[in-house]
């Protein structure tokens, strides 16, 4: 069974920056479009950003076009977002999990808190 873990959240200021990181046990996220994910309190979860498998093609929701980058590592067995000048209304916790389904358990994620 596939474990996904994020990391890298945390509080930060309006304004301010984050990584997150996503791995995974064996190869698997290699071979698949992976996705970052958040869910707010009260909200549904939302589809963030997207990678192609090979890492060339991304997409991203309108809401952080221009703020976040989504990245595969060297290996491309790790999925990255790195979330720039992050706002109060990016506050969610950030899961990652492929698009395809059947996906993956969703593992637990990683709180981002954005201060104003």
């Amino acid at each position: 069974q596939v474990q996904l873990v994020e990391s890298g959240g945390g509080l930060v200021q309006a304004g301010g920056s984050l990584t997150l990181s996503c791995t995974a046990s064996g190869s698997w996220l290699r071979f698949n479009i992976m996705a970052w994910y958040r869910q707010a309190p009260g909200k549904q979860r939302e589809l963030v950003a997207t990678i192609s498998s090979g890492g060339g093609n991304t997409d991203y929701t309108d809401s952080v076009k221009g703020r976040f980058t989504i990245s595969r590592g060297n290996a491309k067995n790790a999925v990255y977002l790195k979330m720039n000048s992050l706002k109060p209304e990016d506050t969610a916790v950030y899961y990652c999990n492929k698009v395809s389904n059947p996906q993956f358990v969703w593992g637990q994620g990683t709180q981002v808190t954005v201060s104003s």
